[in-house]
């Protein structure tokens, strides 16, 4: 029993490494987007003051 519980507990570990590594990639992704996105924001409202 204690064989199964132990590898239960490192699959598990395993699934968490590997969302973590690529949640780190959506992270960066989402923040370039947000980037863009006020860029685009600021560019607008240049354009209406006349910048």
């Amino acid at each position: 029993m204690k064989n199964y519980k132990n590898i239960i507990v490192a699959l598990l570990f395993s699934a968490l490494l590997g969302i973590s590594a690529l949640g780190c990639n959506t992270i960066r992704g989402a923040g370039q987007d947000v980037e863009r996105g006020g860029q685009g924001i600021q560019n607008a409202a240049d354009d209406v003051q006349g910048n």
